[in-house]
């Protein structure tokens, strides 16, 4: 089945970068009146940009983007999993645990929470069930989910939130390390003074924290580490990939094959890895498909080539999920 089981509609910041990949993402679909680069097209693609930023992320007009492309590339199911981190109800949490002290790094970082932590989650929440039934008209499964970013002690606040919404899958991942955003391109020189094997083994364990916390359905992008394509010889890091392995098969968590970061960062690479996903083969641990896209025009970016890395590694099911009810099912459709 091909499916897509992470995907956000928006996360900021709000830079002049953002407004061009917005408009870009909005060019994929709409068909201009005027000649390109005109003063015409310029004034009607600023009044496209004008109604999305008016309307924001949680509107019929930029979902429906993201259920076009689905039906193009003959998605059966696509799980919506705005980050946690942009809802202002859980600033306290990510101000607790991230670093942001007075010095260079906690200056980075305080910015770039003010910037992204703007919505409300009952918001995001009442906005994808009022459309569930619209992408299902079209024989597309709208999945409602969340990415809560999982650091050691924020149980607390991450069990009432899970237990409080109808998620259909939870995903649990981690972006920070010690406080510190290492997918952040404005803070990834601190990789130059680190460590990596130590830093591995580190975050591994919080990773193995996560999934052993019961919190989750899916344990997300395992070695994101890799980002800027710093990374110890894979045969270092094998131990670790067999203990989350382990964990995963122990707690009957799943996690995905994410093509984000082979087509948006550094690294070009897949998470994980393709001898990290051969060690979870052989545990056994249930794996779904995700482009981890932030624009509509991404939505299942490179999933035909996630599914073939599957299969080279063994895989003839994937995980679905609905109201947090693992389902495998083929990953092909033919089997």
């Amino acid at each position: 089945m091909n499916v897509d089981y992470h995907v956000h509609l928006e996360e900021g910041p709000y830079s002049l970068r953002w407004w061009s990949r917005t408009a870009e993402a909005l060019l994929s679909f709409y068909q201009p009146t005027f000649d390109r680069h005109s003063r015409e097209w310029m004034e009607e693609l600023s009044g496209w940009m004008a109604r999305r930023v008016n309307q924001g992320a949680y509107s019929q007009e930029w979902l429906d983007l993201y259920r076009l492309r689905a039906k193009q590339l003959g998605l059966r199911e696509v799980g919506i999993v705005d980050h946690l981190y942009r809802f202002k109800e859980f600033k306290p949490y990510f101000e607790q645990h991230m670093h942001l002290q007075d010095d260079p790094l906690g200056h980075i970082q305080r910015i770039w929470l003010d910037q992204v932590c703007t919505d409300s989650i009952d918001h995001f929440v009442s906005f994808i069930q009022s459309q569930q039934a619209i992408w299902k008209a079209d024989g597309i499964n709208l999945r409602l989910g969340i990415e809560a970013d999982y650091f050691v002690g924020g149980e607390n606040v991450l069990a009432p939130m899970i237990e409080a919404y109808p998620w259909d899958h939870v995903i649990g991942s981690i972006h920070f390390a010690d406080g510190w955003g290492f997918d952040n391109p404005d803070a990834q020189d601190r990789f130059e003074h680190t460590d990596l094997l130590s830093l591995y083994e580190q975050t591994f364990a919080v990773v193995e924290r996560a999934i052993g916390s019961g919190l989750f359905d899916i344990v997300a992008h395992l070695d994101n580490l890799k980002v800027f394509g710093h990374r110890p010889p894979e045969e270092q890091l094998l131990p670790l990939y067999q203990r989350i392995a382990r964990a995963l098969q122990q707690h009957g968590v799943a996690t995905e094959v994410n093509t984000g970061l082979y087509y948006r960062y550094p690294v070009k690479e897949m998470c994980p890895s393709y001898r990290f996903l051969q060690v979870l083969h052989e545990y056994g641990v249930p794996v779904t498909t995700s482009s981890d896209s932030h624009f509509p025009d991404h939505l299942g970016s490179y999933l035909a080539e996630a599914r073939q890395l599957l299969r080279k590694a063994g895989y003839r099911e994937i995980a679905t999920f609905e109201r947090r009810e693992r389902k495998l099912v083929p990953l092909d459709d033919t089997e």
